[in-house]
Order: C-alpha cells, then structure tokens, then sequence
C-alpha cells in the first residue's frame, strides 16, 4: 500500500469495522483490476544494491519520476518515500530495502495493465538509466547478503525490522530481499467475496508455481524454486498462511474482521509519527486497553493501517489481493492479473474452479502451500500432481477472458497475455527450473548474468 490513510473519526463499534470492508462490495460493471509489482534496482556498474542517499540513489531517482510524472510525492521528516497520482489512482512507493513498486491503477482490461505497465517501464528507465540504475525482475536478490541492503528512510519498516526477528526466521530476508507482483480484484457481494476467497486461497500454490522465480540465495541455488514463498511460511504465522476458517461456514466480513482484531499490530500512526505498539492486538486497543493509548479509541485510519499489515496468501481489504507470486521480469508481468481475470471474472470459470478445489480439506490444502516453494509442480494434493490441476487452470482461465470478450484495437483479446504462462505449461516446467540449467549451463555457476537476463 502506497501511502497510510489518514482518517480520524473514533471508531465507536465492531459494526463500523465490518462496514469499511463491506464498502468494497460494488457491481460488475464496475469491477476493475490493480496490479502491483516490485522490481529491485541495483547498480548497473557492479550490480550493487542502490542507496536511498547520494546523487545516484533511490532519494534522487524519486526525485526525477516526480519531475517528469508530475505525480504528488509522498513525503515522511523531509525524505520523498513515494508518489502519487491524484488523477489516475496508481503510485509509485518504496518496500523496505529499496525495492520500487508501481501500485498501478485500477483499470478494466488487462491490456490497459500492459499499457500501463509500458509507460511505466519507459518513465522509469528515462530516470533510472542516466543515474546507473537498473532494475531486476525476480522473486528474491541473487547475490546480496542481507547486510549489503540499505534502509529506506520509512518509519513503518524501523518498527517492522525490530520485530520482525522475535516472530520468525525469515521476516527480515522477505523485508529486504523479496519481490512480488500482485493482482487486487473485486467482488459484488459478500458471497461472492467468499466464493473467490475460497477458489484464490485453494489455487494460489498455482500461481507459486506458474511464477517461481526465487531459486539463488548469495550467489548460489537455495534448494528452492520459489524460495520467496518459503520466507512466508516463517515470516509471522500470526498474519499470514492460508486462512482456513475462510472455508468454514459463517465465513463473511464479519468472520475477518473477528481474525484482523487478534493479529498483532506493529504501528499506530499519529502525524508523521510511527508509534511502535507492535504485538499488541487491535482488539485491545478497540477496548480502549492500548499500553500507548490509554483509554483511546482507533480510527478508521489506524483500521485500514492494520489491514495492510496482514499478509495472508489471499488478503480482503475492499478488494481481494492474490499474494502467491514471484515477481518476475517485465513480459510476464501482466500475465497474473490475466491468470486471475480469466478465473475470477468470469462465472463459469470461477465455478468451474470451485469445483476443483471443493473438497479439498485444510490439511491438504496447507500441505501443497508447503510444499510447492520446494517442488512447484511436481508437488500434489489428493492423488494429482499440481502440474495437472495448473493445466486445467489455465484452460479455464483461457476460456474465461475469451468469453470476456475485452477486444485491444488489433482485435485480440485477454487471453493472449497469458501466452508466458502457456509456454512455462509446455516446457513442463517453471521459471526457476530453466534458471537453474542456465546456472548449471551457459552461466556457469555464476548468477551474474540475471543481471542482464532478468532485467526490465
């Protein structure tokens, strides 16, 4: 999320809560896409991590974008941290150790993504390259160890960095040394918000696998292909994981509201200041019982804040937010949101995908979650190969965005941004796969040349 919310109405009840999610609800008509994607620059002389200070750094590539964007910066103590565009919705932000991630905005077809995403690539470029900046396309750095990355002046992620190491192994390495991209749809109505909650959490280990793209760690294979997703399966299992009561009856707004008032909090802003209350629940700071905020009730800033700071595979705000991917380089980007348009957006498709997944039990549903960073598509659930049900996906994702029937000016439709992820089915492989070979092959053990490989 680009920029916290600032709204200090005193939230009075439990109702009001469910009520901010329940204003996502919207008709289909007027159901949009936003894609997010992050991308890690690195110094195209040397291929080092980029400071946030200094003429070449992250600070001075904020400043050009807005220069040449015109976009409102986003400012925190007198450091820009990010942009934003008034008019459009879309912003340009900063995660924890530098990685740039364009929040685009919420448009209707896929293509409207890509062209985005191309305006964005040639802006970004236009900046970047004259202060010998690149950036790389991949789920996880290949070759940084965690203390080569600098901080980014944000203080959100000094409170995040503190507690991050008392809750699990890898919170710190998912701060500093991943990237995703992520698709955010909508639903029309609470049950239907269920019924894509239940399909995108069952099916996400597809789209691990469809993108995995994390295999190296300092230079060398981690033994993983999606080796991102393995840092959230202990990063803080307070806030993340496969959310299994979403597939028990009852489930609603209300039903997630009741989860997000037990997660841990780590901030409640107040001005330009972060105060740290991390590990303390929402729920008690509702009750007035906040150590900080003695007898205070939060806003529906401070609930909107919290939501962002939970990192399920599929998370509710007023809109769904696919979680499982890899960030990947430039021409596979708009891929995921069409994978998920396909499936989601289109009745059949999404009931059809149901169907799949139905009776699947929590167990296993969590076992192909651990299993897939390892294994991508040779993991299984029940007696079928992952491999197989990602086949089966993506024809109905096809069909899906076919019967969409969102034409470009050329005539063609969605479907076609889903060639990458139809090429990956062929070769029987993923991403990460074929960059093992190459290490294996032409690069000879080195991660070097993913520096030109998988750079945008």
């Amino acid at each position: 999320m680009a920029r916290d919310q600032i709204d200090m109405t005193p939230l009075q009840s439990r109702d009001e809560l469910v009520a901010w999610l329940e204003a996502g609800v919207k008709p289909e008509s007027e159901f949009r896409i936003g894609t997010e994607h992050e991308k890690t620059p690195f110094t195209l002389e040397g291929h080092q991590p980029v400071p946030y200070e200094g003429a070449k750094g992250i600070g001075a590539l904020l400043e050009g974008m807005k220069l040449l964007l015109g976009w409102e910066p986003i400012m925190e103590r007198g450091n820009i941290i990010g942009l934003y565009d008034v008019t459009g919705g879309g912003a340009i932000s900063l995660e924890p150790g530098g990685q740039f991630e364009l929040s685009g905005a919420p448009v209707e077809t896929v293509h409207q993504t890509q062209s985005e995403l191309m305006a964005h690539l040639a802006q970004v470029r236009e900046i970047a390259t004259p202060l010998g900046i690149g950036f790389l396309g991949l789920g996880m750095t290949p070759s940084w160890s965690r203390a080569q990355i600098p901080v980014m002046p944000k203080g959100r992620y000094k409170i995040m960095r503190n507690y991050m190491p008392k809750v699990g192994k890898y919170g710190l390495d998912m701060m500093f040394r991943t990237c995703t991209v992520q698709t955010n749809l909508d639903f029309s109505s609470e049950v239907d918000m269920v019924k894509k909650l239940r399909v995108s959490l069952a099916l996400q280990p597809i789209a691990t696998a469809l993108f995995a793209n994390s295999p190296f760690t300092e230079g060398k294979p981690n033994g993983f292909l999606s080796f991102r997703s393995e840092i959230w399966r202990d990063t803080d299992n307070a806030r993340s994981g496969m959310v299994p009561f979403a597939f028990e009856d009852g489930m609603g707004f209300e039903r997630y509201v009741d989860y997000a008032l037990d997660v841990p909090m780590y901030f409640v802003k107040r001005g330009e200041e972060y105060i740290d209350v991390s590990g303390s629940s929402f729920r008690d700071f509702f009750a007035g019982k906040n150590a900080a905020f003695p007898g205070e009730r939060p806003t529906l800033s401070d609930w909107a804040n919290h939501l962002s700071t939970i990192f399920p595979e599929v998370r509710l705000k007023r809109y769904l937010e696919m979680r499982g991917a890899d960030g990947v380089p430039w021409g596979r980007l708009p891929a995921l949101p069409a994978f998920w348009v396909g499936l989601l957006y289109d009745n059949d498709s999404l009931d059809a995908a149901w169907d799949i997944v139905r009776h699947w039990t929590a167990p296993e549903r969590q076992a192909l979650r651990d299993d897939v960073p390892r294994f991508g598509f040779k993991s299984r659930i029940k007696d079928r190969y992952l491999f197989e049900i990602a086949k089966e996906c993506l024809i109905l994702s096809h069909a899906g965005l076919r019967r969409r029937g969102r034409i470009d000016h050329f005539g063609r439709d969605e479907s076609r941004f889903l060639e990458p992820l139809e090429r990956i089915i062929e070769a029987g492989r993923s991403p990460a796969e074929e960059m093992l070979e190459k290490f294996n092959g032409p690069w000879k053990g080195s991660v070097e040349p993913a520096y030109q490989e998988y750079a945008f």
